[in-house]
This record gives C-alpha cells, sequence and structure tokens, in this order.
C-alpha cells in the first residue's frame, strides 16, 4: 500500500474519472447483476413514499437513472463530470431510455436545477468525492433545498468506519458485482481512501474519496434540516455495523 499523500481537494475525481477509465467503468457495476442484487431496493423505498420525481446528482454511467426511468419515474440525472454524462447518454439509448442530464456542482446545485423533486438520490459512493467539511455542508444543504416538502434524500456510500478499522475489503456482491476488476487498496487514512482498479487488459486507474463515517453523514443530514434518518447496510435494516459493504441513509424532509 502506498504511503504517498493524497491530495485533498473536491475535483480531484474529474481528473481522476478519465475517458478510459469511464468507458470501463460498467464492467466493475455488472448492470445485469446489479439490477438483480438490488432487488427493486431503491424503487420500492421511493414507491412506499410516493415518489414520482427523482433527481440523480450522480449519475454515473445511468444506472439508476436508467433503471428508474424504465420503472416509470421522472428522472433528472445530473453529474459533474462530462465523461459519466457522455457514457450515462449512451447507456440510456442502449436500454430505450432518453436521459435527461445537466452538468451541475453540488456545491451550488440550486443554480443548475430550478425544480423541486419528491426524491434526491446521490449512489455509487459519489458523495465522499467532497473533501472538505464546509462543502460537504453546504452540497446537503443544496440538497434539502431541491426538495419539495416531505420529500427523501438518499445516499449511500463504502462502509468507511470498517475499512478504517479493519481494512479494504469487498463481497463484490450487491454493488460492484463484476469479477473480471480487481480492486485493492492504494492508500487508506482517515483523511483518505484511494482505490486502484485493475482491469482484465491489465489497465489501471486510481480513484480517491474521502472516508465519511456513517454517524458523521447522519450528523450532516440532520444538520442541513433532514428528519427521521434511516440507515440500511447492504439493503437490509438491521445490520451488524462493521458488516456491510455499502450503507445507505434515507434522510427526510
Amino acid at each position: 500500500m502506498s504511503n504517498t499523500a493524497v491530495d485533498n481537494y473536491t475535483d480531484n475525481y474529474l481528473n481522476e474519472y478519465t475517458k478510459p477509465f469511464v468507458d470501463k467503468w460498467d464492467e466493475l457495476v455488472d448492470w445485469n447483476k446489479r439490477w438483480e442484487n438490488e432487488n427493486l431496493f431503491f424503487q420500492n423505498l421511493l414507491k412506499g413514499h410516493n415518489c414520482r420525481t427523482v433527481l440523480d446528482i450522480a449519475t454515473g454511467t445511468g444506472f439508476h437513472s436508467v433503471m428508474l426511468s424504465r420503472d416509470g419515474f421522472s428522472v433528472t440525472s445530473a453529474d459533474g463530470s462530462d465523461n459519466m454524462l457522455r457514457k450515462a447518454k449512451e447507456n440510456g439509448r442502449k436500454y430505450g431510455v432518453d436521459l435527461s442530464v445537466v452538468r451541475a456542482d453540488w456545491r451550488h446545485l440550486s443554480s443548475y436545477i430550478f425544480d423541486k423533486f419528491d426524491a434526491v438520490v446521490c449512489l455509487g459512493n459519489s458523495f465522499t468525492h467532497i473533501f472538505d467539511s464546509n462543502e460537504r455542508r453546504l452540497a446537503m444543504k443544496e440538497i434539502y433545498k431541491v426538495l419539495k416538502n416531505g420529500g427523501l434524500a438518499i445516499i449511500d456510500q463504502r462502509n468507511y468506519d470498517a475499512i478504517i478499522k479493519y481494512g479494504y475489503t469487498s463481497k463484490h456482491t450487491y454493488h460492484y458485482c463484476g469479477k473480471n476488476v480487481e480492486i485493492d487498496p492504494d492508500h487508506v487514512s482517515r483523511d483518505a481512501v484511494r482505490l486502484r482498479y485493475t482491469f482484465s487488459d491489465k489497465s489501471n486507474y486510481l480513484l480517491t474519496m474521502y472516508p465519511i463515517l456513517q454517524d458523521k453523514l447522519t450528523e450532516i443530514l440532520k444538520e442541513s434540516g433532514f428528519k427521521n434518518v434511516e440507515r440500511y447496510g447492504d439493503f437490509s435494516k438491521d445490520y451488524e455495523f462493521y458488516e456491510p459493504d455499502f450503507i445507505t441513509q434515507v434522510g427526510y424532509k
């Protein structure tokens, strides 16, 4: 594992999500397996709260935007990366969905997004691209601002509590289901987690995240005005604290 210092700035992801990396990203996800293993978790959660309009602020290559659109939700897809938005549109066409995409910086989300939504989703461990604590709070307040009263925010992330305490592991079961991609820790500290993704053609790419702990994200949600924050570990409400690969938190406005 490298001990090299990690750049501590939010926009680092724009340099890391290169076109070659983005073009390979879906090998990591495996859309068919992920669709099966999620078992309609997000669709059921949204339908259970009568959500119809959804803002996907970290659409990435478009998996959740496409799947939610195909299930009848009205979805607006946003991302800060032009490479991701290009790939999302390409995937949308592949699955027969004309995605409505917006390039948006979460720290100023309401300057790009003028409608209000029943739900905002930020999935794929994306919120952890924000390194600065003040910027995390600013982004969360912007999420709150673009929600309708009674709306909900759904945010997921890797289980950094477990990674910091025990080191990086992954079941590759629920979220990143691709079997021909190796993920290894390049740097793990309380200040940053950087992973190396190695694909079957031996190409490899680095991705750096800030390890937001479960309690800290709950705190940020509540400080921003969200109430009744719920947590799920690998889509289960009852979970052992360090056991899941991913934690999903739901805040209600």
